[in-house]
């Protein structure tokens, strides 16, 4: 954590600017079928991150609330397939 600051804008923007860069991350891997756990086991893949169960629930839950976005704003679909949830870009 920085110190308190007065004027935020600049980490505000850099925070949009990363939720946009991870949002365009998820999109280019379901540019093929993927099924959740294996979206997320690419992005703590090409993100240096290290798997543990409470990086699993905490990262987890972050990237189901932007694939429910990224649905909602038609950048990808979900479908099911073999009773598995398969996210594909549109």
């Amino acid at each position: 954590h920085a110190a308190a600051a007065e004027d935020i804008s600049d980490l505000a923007q850099y925070n949009i600017d990363k939720v946009y860069e991870i949002s365009e991350k998820i999109v280019e891997v379901c540019k093929e079928p993927v099924c959740f756990e294996a979206l997320l086991k690419r992005l703590f893949t090409d993100y240096s991150l290290t798997m543990n169960f409470e990086q699993y629930v905490l990262v987890g839950s972050t990237i189901k609330s932007y694939l429910s976005w990224l649905k909602d704003s038609g950048k990808i679909t979900a479908r099911f397939e073999d009773n598995m949830l398969l996210w594909e870009r549109n």
